[in-house]
């Protein structure tokens, strides 16, 4: 499966992006997707999950401003990612786990600044 991350950007505080993971087939069968992020200097963290259930996962630092979501037609998981602050800055990156093969995305870059 390759993972397709799209949709990083600069924005202010308190704004609003969208990030997208194109896979390159079905994530019908897909058991988790995930976005994780990674900020200079720091490791790599999860922020947010969803499984093939629906269910989903957030970070306690992103829980309430963040949304994942997942659309099996269009091959697709989205971040919604509100009310962000500057320590949101990092690069984000997906990833997907299929029968036990871990997949990741090359990242995107978020930055939020004045």
């Amino acid at each position: 499966v390759q993972l397709q991350a799209s949709g990083g950007g600069l924005v202010q505080p308190g704004g609003s992006l969208r990030l997208s993971c194109a896979a390159s087939e079905s994530i019908f069968g897909i058991n988790i997707m995930s976005w994780y992020r990674q900020a200079p200097g720091n490791e790599r963290e999860n922020v947010a999950s969803i499984l093939n259930t629906g269910s989903t996962h957030y970070a306690i630092s992103v829980k309430g401003r963040f949304t994942i979501s997942r659309d099996n037609a269009k091959n697709t998981v989205y971040l919604q990612m509100n009310s962000l602050k500057p320590e949101d800055t990092a690069v984000y990156y997906c990833k997907a786990i299929r029968g036990g093969f871990v997949y990741w995305g090359q990242g995107t870059l978020v930055t939020v600044s004045s």
